[in-house]
């Protein structure tokens, strides 16, 4: 391109270049370039669609920038504005002063502008013409959907600095409104939150804990506030590379929780009721264990897994029916008598009966999938240390009310196993729960993870009683359990240890038990480490 004197401004030479110019005609963005004088000497045929009220562009050869922004507002393009001089020398100094960075224009038929200058040098300066309306309009939907959601969101660039968010993520985060944290890295925002929450741990554990769930491609912890206010934090990486960050308000859920657990407690108050029914409970159980007994001597010659399921049901099936049948009589008859909190004690024990039964039913549902080959994995790269964090998370409360402390120990960030999410999550939140059920109060329930090759090893253990060896096989069986007393490492109807054991095997992985009559009971998760 041939730029004019400065003395006679004239057109770009148009025959110098044909192929070059004609490709700048073809541009879906105005571009104008100015002299040294500020002097236009080319606008390609894009500028006269934007500006529709403007002159031809040959016409406009030689006008400065100045006059340029003028015409604009004289055609009626620009938008209303109460200071039409204030505009001009505003967008004269994008030019000019060199203020080259990009700005808005509104036009009057609702269509946005960005407009950026650059220097050619000493020569002159270049101004691009982009309709960015759609784009812009874009923004203001997901910025007023954001302001309506009751979750506080932020997005995070590929640089990891926060670029949009909401006020109730600013205030979160010890902000007082959205813009005071854009352009802010994700290191910052993370150290202004753990200044105001409750930490369990100190604060460049947690730190560091945040960091883990903030670097996988999912990650997810609880966050609380001395409030008592408790959000569930989802971390989520975008196709685009940047992160999208989601607290959600479950501090209801929560308070539920403890409530449930509180009544959970008063069940002593409850035994002189239960008095009345336990008479009919034993000669409900006298019957069942007859006919399973019966069942047992007719079915010797058929499938072992059946029969055991025959009896299991029935013997497991009992408990949390006879709770709920013996306790909703007891809500029907004492129903003109029975004060508030008796009323919520016996419906929460029909309720944990259900959950009970619940429980039962999705554990043979799912080993019935595994034996069948139906069950689905959707496999991938997951952070190992991250979910005995989540487990810890989950069942610290329970663990509490016995007086039993889990500790993390040895459990190295970036270690990832190549399984099924949902199946790993279940398989360590069985063996806490085992942990957490049999060990002594005043005991302690620790987990670890290490990589050994191209296998990643993850144990629980606890000092509870422990069980036999010749034991160790057997329960490992679907319905088979070690008695009913302290030593039970299978509790309910036997299936927990079965189910991750057979979650195990079906991701290529092996589940390993250790235990002694009063030493403990260790249980250790062999996965494959993600390439």
């Amino acid at each position: 391109m041939i730029l004019a004197s400065r003395r006679s401004p004239q057109s770009l030479d148009e025959t110098a270049l044909p192929s070059v110019l004609e490709a700048l005609h073809c541009l879906r963005v105005a571009l104008t370039v100015y002299d040294a004088e500020q002097r236009l000497v080319f606008a390609n045929a894009h500028f006269n669609h934007l500006f529709r009220s403007m002159p031809p562009r040959e016409r406009l050869i030689g006008k400065t920038y100045e006059e340029m922004v003028r015409l604009e507002v004289a055609g009626g393009e620009i938008a209303a504005q109460k200071d039409p001089e204030n505009f001009v020398a505003k967008r004269c100094t994008q030019l000019f002063a060199g203020d080259y960075v990009p700005r808005d224009v509104p036009l009057a038929d609702g269509r946005i502008l960005e407009i950026k200058t650059r220097r050619i040098e000493d020569k002159g300066w270049i101004a691009l013409w982009t309709d960015v309306t759609q784009a812009r309009h874009n923004l203001n939907r997901l910025q007023t959907a954001l302001a309506l959601t009751a979750d506080a969101f932020a997005f995070y660039n590929r640089r990891d600095e926060l670029i949009l968010c909401n006020d109730e993520y600013a205030l979160i985060n010890g902000a007082e409104n959205a813009r005071e944290l854009e352009g802010c890295p994700f290191d910052e925002v993370a150290a202004r939150l753990s200044k105001i929450a409750l930490l369990s741990a100190g604060t460049e554990n947690w730190l560091e804990r945040r960091l883990q769930a903030h670097h996988v491609p999912a990650g997810v912890m609880t966050v609380e506030f001395p409030s008592g206010a408790t959000f569930l934090l989802r971390d989520r990486a975008t196709s685009d590379g940047g992160r999208v960050v989601v607290f959600t308000d479950i501090t209801e859920h929560r308070r539920a929780e403890k409530a449930l657990a509180e009544q959970t407690h008063a069940l002593d108050a409850t035994r002189q009721a239960l008095a009345r029914t336990k008479a009919e409970t034993i000669r409900q159980a006298g019957y069942l264990a007859d006919l399973t007994k019966k069942l047992d001597q007719t079915a010797q010659s058929a499938d072992t897994t059946k029969t055991t399921l025959l009896r299991t049901m029935s013997h497991e099936l009992k408990t949390p029916l006879n709770a709920i049948i013996g306790f909703s009589d007891l809500l029907g008859a004492l129903a003109d008598h029975a004060t508030p909190d008796q009323i919520r004690e016996y419906s929460g024990l029909i309720h944990l009966g259900g959950k009970s039964l619940l429980k039962l039913i999705n554990q043979i549902l799912d080993l019935t999938k595994i034996s069948a080959g139906r069950y689905e994995l959707n496999r991938r790269s997951v952070d190992a240390g991250q979910v005995l964090w989540h487990a810890k998370d989950s069942y610290d409360g329970r663990a509490e009310e016995r007086n039993i402390r889990i500790v993390v120990e040895n459990c190295p960030a970036g270690v990832r196993v190549e399984v099924d999410e949902g199946a790993y999550m279940a398989m360590v939140g069985h063996l806490v729960e085992n942990a957490v059920h049999f060990t002594q109060p005043g005991g302690e329930v620790r987990l670890k993870m290490e990589q050994s090759g191209a296998r990643v090893l993850v144990t629980v253990s606890d000092n509870g009683p422990g069980v036999l060896k010749e034991d160790l096989e057997r329960i490992l069986q679907p319905f088979e359990q070690v008695g009913r007393g302290t030593t039970d490492h299978a509790a309910g109807a036997g299936l927990g240890l079965t189910l991750v054991k057979a979650f195990c095997e079906l991701q290529g992985g092996a589940l390993l038990l250790q235990s002694e009559p009063g030493e403990g009971f260790i249980a250790t998760i062999e996965l494959p480490a993600a390439s």
